[in-house]
């Protein structure tokens, strides 16, 4: 199984490189690439947030950087998973629910 990682904070995703991931990987059970979002920037400094359009405070990231990624990431067998803050809690009913989808392509 491949999977490929977006995000703007790489270096978080140390944690693939120990323990039982790190096992599944060297024994070639999964690929795991974790991969800079700011690569899919189109702007001088390589920024991928902007600020919310009805104001407010925080940030939001812009489409057009995930879009570019997805695009050239994404195969025909590729699954998107996108998660928000506003998401659905992700608990083991929903680990067995994906994995079961991802079982039956």
């Amino acid at each position: 199984m491949k999977i490929d990682i977006l995000t703007i904070f790489p270096e978080a995703f140390s944690y693939f490189d120990y323990s039982i991931p790190k096992i599944a990987q060297q024994k070639k059970l999964i690929d795991i690439k974790i991969h800079d979002l700011r690569k899919w920037a189109n702007n001088k400094h390589n920024r991928v947030d902007d600020k919310p359009f009805g104001g407010g405070a925080g940030m939001v990231l812009m489409l057009e950087p995930i879009y570019r990624a997805i695009k050239e990431l994404k195969t025909e067998e590729s699954r998107v998973i996108l998660t928000s803050a506003q998401g659905v809690l992700w608990d083991q009913k929903k680990a067995l629910q994906l994995f079961k989808i991802i079982i039956l392509i």
